[in-house]
């Protein structure tokens, strides 16, 4: 037996059973952080992990594990060697943008970059999603490779986790939101008049456009006895199921308010009591209330806040401003005017809600001249034409698509 090759046998068979052994841990690490993927650990515990990893498995001195959120880059873990500043670390990553693997840095000219060993990027469809410096990496030159695609499958599984759990948690909640809706809308549904009634002593007819499905819009048509009759328009803020049933609350408050009280002021003070009981303040309520007696031609009515109804007659125009405030902002309104009108012959009374002249994403603003304008052009039309002859005209003059908020048109003529 020849000595010299017997100890080069041995070493031999050291290296392979050291290597050998240096697998099977990468194997029980890479088994113990998908354990850890599997019973939904919090992202702070697989770094935790990688880091141990790292240092105790493959001899790492430093690192620095930067992740996308959102458009930057967020340092999650880092450890050994002078941490860097957050703002530093930012300023790096237009460097290594273009870097598309893993690259050494020893001899890189950036000053912070030339500190580690290795970049090693995190990449899907052509985006970064995470990269890892190491530094001060103590490892046998053969196995460098091998260790440093290691290192890269490890943060890979680490960050595609981490992205589905982002992924799955942002599904659900848009299915929360989607039926979140889908619960408004039949609520809100529930609320609109299936149908107006027809009188010869008055035209009324209402376009309801919701945004998106679901809206805060709200309105209401109640006959009190054979000679008068309430309605109303509002719009609450917010959206969803709260303010569907918030609206819902008001709805059935008011009818039931309007057929025992004849003092509008009472009735808006209860209204305003339910919204602020109801809400605590995070919510609001514009409102129209008008009281219109057919024989003797009275009309009373409260403004909380809501755009300003138009009377259009032959001569006149008139803007019914007197009210209040909004609904839910006090805890008792500070003050309660209530507005009184003899309507003339053939007057049009014009309720909407300000999605009709506000379109704040196409930058298209009405103002109220120009959409007296419009009425008076329309006046002698019957009041289903009126409406969507206004729509028409806002879309076709002001270049408006409507599709910003929700529109309620609720036209109202006494003969």
């Amino acid at each position: 037996m020849v000595p010299g090759r017997s100890l080069d046998k041995e070493t031999a068979e050291n290296d392979l059973i050291q290597l050998l052994l240096k697998r099977q841990a990468e194997l029980n690490a890479l088994l113990e952080v998908t354990l850890a993927i599997n019973k939904n650990s919090a992202a702070s515990v697989l770094f935790e992990m990688l880091e141990v990893i790292l240092r105790v498995n493959l001899n790492v001195g430093k690192m620095r594990l930067l992740v996308r959120e959102n458009k930057q880059f967020v340092c999650v873990s880092s450890y050994g060697g002078e941490i860097e500043s957050s703002a530093s670390l930012l300023k790096i990553y237009p460097i290594l943008e273009p870097i598309k693997s893993i690259t050494a840095l020893n001899t890189h000219p950036d000053e912070i970059l030339s500190r580690f060993d290795f970049y090693v990027p995190v990449r899907h469809k052509n985006s970064t999603l995470a990269f890892v410096l190491i530094g001060d990496f103590n490892t046998r030159p053969e196995l460098l490779s091998h260790e440093l695609n290691f290192i890269q499958t490890l943060i890979n599984i680490i960050i595609v986790a981490l992205e589905n759990k982002k992924l799955f948690k942002e599904r659900v909640q848009r299915e929360r939101m989607q039926r979140d809706m889908e619960l408004a809308s039949e609520v809100q549904s529930m609320l609109v008049p299936l149908r107006l009634p027809k009188s010869e002593a008055f035209e009324i007819s209402a376009t309801y456009l919701p945004h998106e499905n679901i809206g805060g819009d709200y309105f209401d048509f109640i006959r009190l006895n054979k000679h008068e009759f309430i309605w109303c328009i509002a719009d609450v803020s917010g959206k969803g199921v709260s303010a569907a049933l918030l609206m819902a609350n008001l709805q059935a408050s008011l009818r039931a308010w309007a057929s025992v009280e004849r003092d509008l002021e009472k009735v808006i003070r209860k209204l305003n009591e339910l919204v602020t009981s109801n809400t605590k303040g995070e919510r609001f309520i514009t409102l129209f209330l008008g009281r219109y007696n057919e024989q003797t031609r009275e009309l009373e009515f409260v403004n909380a806040g809501h755009n300003s109804p138009i009377v259009v007659s032959e001569d006149s125009v008139q803007y019914l401003k007197e009210g209040t405030t909004m609904l839910g902002i006090f805890d008792e309104l500070p003050f309660v005017n209530t507005g009184e009108l003899t309507m003339p012959p053939n007057a049009l009374i014009f309720n909407y809600t300000d999605g009709l002249i506000e379109s704040p994403d196409e930058e298209v603003f009405i103002m109220e001249d120009q959409l007296v304008s419009l009425l008076k052009s329309h006046i002698t039309l019957h009041v289903d034409e009126i409406n969507t002859n206004i729509l028409s005209d806002i879309q076709q003059f002001y270049n408006a698509k409507m599709n910003s908020d929700d529109i309620t048109l609720l036209t109202l003529k006494v003969h």
